[in-house]
């Protein structure tokens, strides 16, 4: 959830008081950021008078209202509490954005000498001063404080809410996340912190923000097992089994007990077993070197970090237990455990300095200094005496890690149109069962039934109606479908996604690693002479030695891991098509030659190739020291490194990046005047471009002095200095995968980081846009000087030649039909911004995104959400985590098992899993649909011919029920689902509403079906010769067997039957029915035992089962046929 803005530092004399002053206490609905994040907290006080009437109604009601309260914990905040002003509540009820309700309650905690705000690096005593509780700056609210700062300077407040903790700021009159205290940290303060905390601020700060722990709550067996059965279905299953036991029905009521028992064991075993696992996740706990200002070291818990700790990491690498910032030294860190990317990240220092130093720091943007919770560093290398040193700037649920458990313990919920329909649907049926016991109380009262039979007898009926086996039925396809994922590499956390997998309609695919190969192949250089591009040189390491070569050999961020170079795959490829080599300096040894060398420290030394290795004409003696390193950002688009040749005195800087980026930093004469046809040519050849520049540093020699220098003053006035080539190949699944998708009208859209006429060649090659459709670029510009924001639509074939501005009133007309948009992420930002009106119909037509940050990859998710699309996204895990968790169907490409990053995790590699999900969404949901009218139309069946037996005062027998809800439909319910989807992916997609004409209208004339059936199978019984009327003047079961029963058990036998055969209906989502081996041989053998009881039943199952004996054989083979005709009829309504 969005924090607040950021506190003022105490010392810049901040609002506070003005904030008191006028700030109505209210009756404390605080709603915070509303159009962000639209939660509503609301403070209640307890009452002793009302607490003491609750307890006893609860004691009048037999625990009646403890179970209500229990299903509804915020009417029981409202009962024991009247609504108060935040700042006096002592329980909230918190409304979350999703309209859930949620109570907590209030905590305090006396917290001795400190204060609740301070930012790190102050001096010791501006900390002592600084805001305390209760307490405001400002001179003329002193008098106005006064009687806050008796009762409320040492004492805090706050609740705990999703494992985060929510503190009470008086300034703000508002419950703050407890991460709020540290925002608005600049880069310098984060550096002055290098000195640690005292002692007593350190404890203060523990009481503040908490233990450095994620705990996963483990619930006792004791406890799930009281939260289970107190779930209102098991309510109903208890009420049943009394029911029945009232009824001596007692094997039926054994069983049903038997079954609820052990499926609330298993589910209780699976649910503990998942918290466990997570828990296992969730915990760390290391011992970690801790500064103190006196300058001593101590080692102290990770779970006792606070924010502002400097602690010092071990150079073999470590576990990271909180999120911290790197202010010496650099990192070598695997991220995978967040991101699911394998490849190592090297983390380098914040800088501190200069104009960055007044920057806030922000963990997004600063992500290339941040170490985060959870990540393993792998190697620490400290350059400078110190260490490697880092601050802890968030610790507990509010780092990454925290952030990812806790979505993974209170997921987004999954708002389904079917589980809505579901509950509508058995309520439809409640209402039924109504009309139903009405009917019947009339019934028996004419039949001169006592009272206390009649009650029994109606209630029994409700117990019909609603089946009890309902939820376990309509899961069962979806447990099938992710077992059969399983088996393909696909893993899912989030099961009742895959039934939304059958309803997409678009799916958006990051481009690099997902539709093309990971990796890049260096295609070669284009490198300039005289301010002309040459001709291009495929093989780097032929480069004469100069600015140009050493720009691709030390411009990177590989580090050496065991002797094994790592970094990111883009680097690797560059650096081997040179032949050049790493070398890392250790501290202990080797830093004397470098030293004399280069006459300064080095990071690193790239070497030549050894001479055997180079070509005939070049040789290249000299090695190259790098200084100092600037990673690449993605908002930056570029990376630089300070270079050093041996025997020069200055150093140079070396920048490679988005060649539109790099050129807009070179000085103007520098760029050739063909530069953006060099760089057209290439791209829309599909090719990935780099530009590479440099300059001198006349003022820097030293590592020391490179260390003050500012990123911007660096990176400006280059010399350019020509292209590096890449190829990016596509995967060969991608286009047949994306062809598949159009051709089932699922649309596909490519999201993608990297340059615009790149991603379009991508795009035609994957047969994203068909070589007969136009693409037409959007081109948006924002708001100037004098000029409004402007959006102009230019063709493709045209984009070098003329633009044409289109107004945006003539829109629809001017594009050609088959034709796709494609914007850049600046484009798509003014958009957003300037014309959002505009933004659906581009949106309705836009394939290709290209430049879009990981953060406007998410937005773009939630834009096409709100155009009713189901969206799925397909990345690798890396910088999509954001779109991948905001889209319905989030499939992660990564070797995890289960990348947390999203609901699907593909083990292969490509797209193909696509297709895959949705079929088997598709199958899953139809067998979800299939199996609730199934459940349905049984539990009708049963309510019919229960019914018609009351009204001539009898019933079906104890085993006959059994017989029915075990053997039949319980095995067949199960069975059903385990047929697997379609092999081909059809146009049309699956029905999502339960309640819709089709669904609602099939149920109708099945009901009736099944009515005339059983009637008329009752007719023409009592018109045989031989039949003789039952003994009316008891009831069931002492008037059983009689002919009425045996008939109806027959019939309503092969009704159960027909309609799972009916259900079942494969085409065009699931394969047919034949293929599901095991359900066919079960359904084989129940006709055929249906038949054998009809026709010849025999002694045991007979007297068990109570039927009557019927001589008559043409009138079995008569009920034979009215089965037959019944099951023809089915289908044709089907």
């Amino acid at each position: 959830m969005p924090a607040l803005p950021a506190p003022s530092h105490p010392g810049t004399g901040s609002d506070s008081s003005r904030l008191l002053g006028n700030h109505q206490p209210g009756y404390g609905t605080l709603r915070r950021d509303a159009e962000k994040c639209p939660m509503e907290v609301t403070g209640y006080q307890t009452k002793t008078w009302r607490v003491a009437l609750c307890h006893t109604c609860s004691v009048l009601t037999a625990g009646l209202l403890l179970i209500l309260f229990h299903w509804k914990p915020s009417l029981e905040v409202q009962a024991k509490c009247k609504p108060c002003a935040l700042g006096q509540a002592d329980w909230v009820i918190i409304r979350d954005r999703f309209g859930q309700c949620f109570t907590t309650r209030v905590r305090m905690e006396p917290l001795g000498e400190g204060s609740l705000e301070h930012h790190p690096g102050a001096r010791l005593e501006d900390r002592r001063s600084s805001i305390a509780i209760g307490v405001s700056e400002e001179e003329e609210s002193q008098d106005t404080i006064r009687l806050h700062e008796k009762e409320e300077k040492s004492v805090l407040r706050y609740y705990l809410f999703e494992g985060m903790r929510y503190v009470w700021l008086e300034r703000r009159q508002a419950f703050c996340k407890v991460s709020v205290l540290d925002e608005g940290w600049t880069c310098a303060d984060l550096h002055l912190s290098q000195a640690g905390l005292d002692q007593q601020d350190h404890n203060t700060r523990r009481k503040i923000y908490g233990p450095n722990l994620i705990e996963v709550p483990v619930k006792s067996y004791v406890r799930l097992l009281v939260e289970e059965v107190l779930n209102p279905f098991y309510i109903f299953q208890v009420f049943s089994v009394v029911l029945w036991v009232c009824d001596a029905y007692y094997y039926y009521a054994a069983c049903i007990f038997l079954i609820s028992t052990i499926s609330i064991g298993l589910s209780l075993y699976e649910t503990r077993k998942q918290s466990t696992t997570l828990q296992n996740m969730a915990k760390l706990s290391v011992g970690v070197r801790v500064h103190r200002p006196g300058g001593e070291e101590m080692v102290v818990s990770s779970a006792d970090l606070v924010p502002g700790d400097c602690i010092s990491l071990p150079t073999d690498g470590t576990l990271v237990p909180c999120d911290a910032v790197l202010l010496t030294g650099e990192c070598m860190v695997n991220e995978s455990m967040l991101t699911g990317e394998s490849v190592p990240v090297m983390k380098t220092p914040l800088p501190g300095s200069g104009s960055a130093a007044s920057t806030v720091y922000c963990p997004e943007e600063h992500r290339r200094h941040t170490l985060f919770c959870g990540t393993q560093v792998i190697q620490a290398k400290s350059y400078v005496g110190t260490g490697v040193l880092a601050v802890v700037t968030r610790t507990g649920f509010c780092t990454a890690k925290g952030d990812l458990i806790s979505s993974i313990l209170y997921p987004k919920p999954v708002s389904f149109k079917f589980y809505k329909d579901a509950v509508k649907f058995v309520l439809f049926l409640a209402v039924l069962a109504l009309v139903g016991t009405l009917y019947s109380i009339l019934i028996l009262v004419r039949n001169q039934v006592p009272v206390e039979q009649i009650i029994i007898r109606a209630l029994d009926l409700i117990t019909v109606i609603v089946p009890p086996a309902l939820p376990a039925a309509m899961t069962v396809g979806t447990i099938y479908a992710q077992n059969r994922l399983k088996k393909q590499g696909i893993f899912c956390i989030s099961p009742p996604r895959i039934n939304l997998c059958g309803k997409i309609r678009l799916v958006c695919f990051d481009k690099t690693g997902t539709l093309t190969e990971e990796g890049l192949d260096v295609w070669g250089v284009v490198p300039l002479e005289n301010n002309h591009f040459m001709p291009i040189v495929h093989e780097p390491r032929c480069l004469p030695a100069g600015p140009l070569l050493y720009t691709l050999a030390t411009c990177h961020t590989i580090s050496l891991l065991r002797a094994q170079p790592i970094g990111d795959p883009v680097d690797l490829k560059m650096v081997e098509s040179t032949g050049w080599c790493l070398e890392m300096m250790e501290e202990e040894q080797g830093e004397l030659p470098t030293f004399q060398q280069f006459g300064t420290k080095v990071l690193a030394v790239m070497r030549p190739p050894p001479e055997e290795e180079q070509p005939r004409d070049r040789k290249h003696q000299s090695p190259v020291g790098i200084l100092r390193r600037f990673p690449f950002s993605s908002s930056l688009q570029r990376m630089s490194v300070l270079v050093k040749l041996p025997g020069e005195t200055s150093a140079h800087v070396c920048t490679k990046g988005a060649p539109e980026m790099v050129a807009s930093l070179c000085r103007k004469e520098t760029v050739p005047v063909d530069f953006s046809q060099m760089l057209r040519h290439y791209t829309t050849d599909g090719f990935r471009v780099l530009g590479l520049a440099c300059k001198p540093l006349s003022t820097v020699t030293t590592f020391e002095e490179t260390l003050q220098l500012q990123r911007d003053s660096v990176e400006s006035n280059l010399t350019f200095l020509g292209f590096l080539v890449m190829k990016n190949v596509l995967k060969p699944e991608s286009a047949p995968v994306i062809h598949l998708l159009r051709s089932a009208s699922i649309r596909p859209v490519m999201v993608t980081g990297d340059n615009m006429l790149t991603a379009v060649n991508v795009a035609k090659g994957c047969r994203m846009v068909e070589p007969k459709e136009r693409v037409i670029f959007i081109n948006a510009s924002p708001p100037g000087h004098d000029k409004p924001a402007a959006l102009k639509f230019i063709l493709a074939e045209h984009s070098q030649g003329e633009e044409q501005p289109e107004g945006p009133r003539q829109q629809d007309s001017c594009f050609p039909q088959p034709c796709h948009l494609a914007l850049n992420g600046k484009s798509f930002a003014v958009v957003c911004e300037h014309f959002p009106d505009l933004l659906p119909k581009i949106l309705l037509r836009a394939t290709v995104f290209a430049r879009m940050s990981p953060e406007q990859k998410a937005q773009l998710v939630c834009s096409l959400q709100e155009l009713n699309y189901c969206v799925g996204m397909c990345g690798d895990g890396a910088n999509d985590c954001g779109a991948l968790k905001a889209a319905d169907v989030g499939i992660s490409l990564s070797e995890a098992e289960a990348s947390v990053a999203s609901p699907f995790t593909s083990r292969v590699a490509n797209i193909e899993c696509v297709p895959t999900v949705i079929r088997e969404g598709r199958c899953s949901l139809v067998t979800s649909f299939g199996v609730f009218k199934y459940m349905a139309l049984y539990s009708l069946v049963q309510f019919v011919s229960v019914l018609l037996l009351y009204t001539i005062n009898t019933n079906l027998s104890d085993f006959q029920f059994l017989f029915f809800d075990l053997i039949i439909t319980t095995t067949v319910a199960v069975l059903m689902g385990r047929t697997g989807p379609a092999q081909e992916l059809g146009v049309e997609r699956p029905q999502g509403a339960l309640i819709s004409v089709l669904v609602l209208g099939s149920l109708l004339l099945q009901t009736a079906l099944l009515i005339t059936v059983q009637v008329l199978s009752y007719f023409v019984t009592i018109s045989q010769s031989w039949y003789v009327p039952l003994n009316s003047t008891v009831t069931a079961p002492q008037n059983l067997p009689n002919y009425e029963n045996t008939v109806l058990f027959c019939i309503t036998g092969f009704q159960y039957l027909i309609l799972a055969v009916a259900m079942s209906k494969g085409y065009p989502f699931r394969e047919p029915l034949y293929t599901n081996v095991l359900f066919l041989v079960v359904l084989i053998l129940l006709f055929g035992l249906m038949i054998w009881l009809t026709l010849y039943p025999m002694g045991f199952p007979k007297t068990l089962l109570k039927l009557h004996g019927i001589n008559d054989l043409n009138f079995k083979l008569l009920l034979l046929g009215i089965a037959v005709l019944n099951f023809f009829a089915a289908f044709v309504l089907e």
